[in-house]
């Protein structure tokens, strides 16, 4: 039975802490001990820093969960090619950030209508890309407020066909990050102009455009729902127990994520990345996502290769480039590409079609 948390009288937001520890939580794997994390910035290179030192050098024998926002800030995937992406003018004329996360999958816009959360988990427990599970305390959050949302295609939460909320994940080492982006008072006119979207995107569908396909939590709520409203909703769903006790980052892992943000996270190359040198380019539309293919080709050697894309990989992309570098784009490609467990790093694409894809 839905219930209007709108009169709850909402106490310890969160807000001026780092982090609680709670002992229980019903998503988190038998027996493990999750924590929760607020950042209290809006600065999109902290919180992906944040993000990344959570998920690298906090105690693996605990899970993670993260609430954090960003302001006016455009987020590409790991493998997209960014100048492709986004609408640099806009980007120049309103002062947005644009910034690279670790995960695959497609660019969002970010402003302080959105709630991204994010879960760090082992992947042994959870297994990789599996969006309906990280995604479902969402759900069930929504249903506290009268309002019926489920998963739809490989990777988003919907109301009515409409995206309400986008997921991504990146796994290493037996550990998987889950991430998603809430869209509960975005500026939808904002989130279609910061954003380039390839045709390619929208072929079988109905829509033809980011604006018509997506939409705000509160175009449906009975009454407006604050943004603090729907983060005490959402704490309640995941945390059972209001028992915690106050976690703080020491000084030294503050400086650890500081560095980690002007070393990566704010640099061009890790955001923008090179052009590589290019005669030929390629695209395909498969069951993982969109992938394109630039490559440098000299007497039907692949002498230089790139992917870009919205799809969901392991590992590091980097390493597949360099197996397939050097190689002819001959009738025995095929043969070396099955040696090569290329859905490892790109997910739900087969030998045949990017042999489809090179050739």
């Amino acid at each position: 039975m839905a219930y209007d948390l709108q009169d709850m009288i909402l106490k310890d937001l969160f807000l001026d802490v780092t982090s609680y520890n709670f002992t229980n939580s019903k998503y988190a794997a038998g027996g493990i001990q999750m924590i929760f994390i607020q950042s209290n910035s809006t600065n999109p290179y902290y919180n992906l820093a944040l993000e990344e030192y959570m998920f690298e050098q906090m105690d693996r024998n605990r899970e993670y969960f993260m609430l954090w926002q960003n302001a006016n800030t455009i987020v590409v995937g790991k493998y997209q090619n960014t100048l492709e992406e986004i609408n640099q003018s806009f980007v120049d004329k309103y002062g947005l950030r644009v910034v690279r996360r670790l995960s695959g999958g497609g660019a969002v816009y970010h402003d302080l209508g959105n709630l991204n959360f994010t879960f760090v988990a082992g992947s042994r427990e959870h297994p990789e890309f599996d969006f309906e599970k990280f995604a479902l305390p969402v759900v069930e959050t929504l249903k506290k407020f009268g309002i019926c949302a489920q998963m739809n295609g490989r990777n988003d939460i919907s109301i009515d066909g409409k995206k309400i909320c986008g997921n991504s994940q990146y796994a290493k080492k037996g550990r998987v990050l889950h991430h998603g982006c809430i869209m509960l008072d975005s500026n939808l006119q904002n989130v279609s102009d910061a954003l380039n979207v390839k045709v390619a995107k929208f072929e079988s569908k109905s829509v033809k455009s980011v604006r018509a396909r997506v939409t705000t939590i509160n175009t449906y709520a009975k009454t407006p729902i604050s943004m603090e409203a729907f983060k005490q909703a959402l704490i309640q769903e995941v945390f059972c127990s209001c028992g915690l006790e106050v976690y703080h980052f020491s000084p030294e892992q503050e400086k650890e994520i500081e560095r980690l943000q002007k070393e990566k996270y704010e640099t061009w190359d890790w955001n923008y990345g090179r052009n590589p040198l290019c005669n030929m380019k390629r695209e395909l539309k498969f069951s993982g996502g969109l992938l394109t293919a630039q490559m440098q080709i000299e007497h039907g050697v692949i002498e230089q290769i790139k992917f870009f894309g919205d799809f969901f990989g392991n590992g590091e992309i980097w390493e597949l480039e360099k197996k397939l570098t050097g190689l002819r784009t001959d009738e025995y490609l095929k043969d070396h590409v099955e040696k090569m467990n290329v859905g490892y790093y790109i997910h739900g694409i087969t030998e045949e079609e990017l042999c489809r894809l090179l050739k």
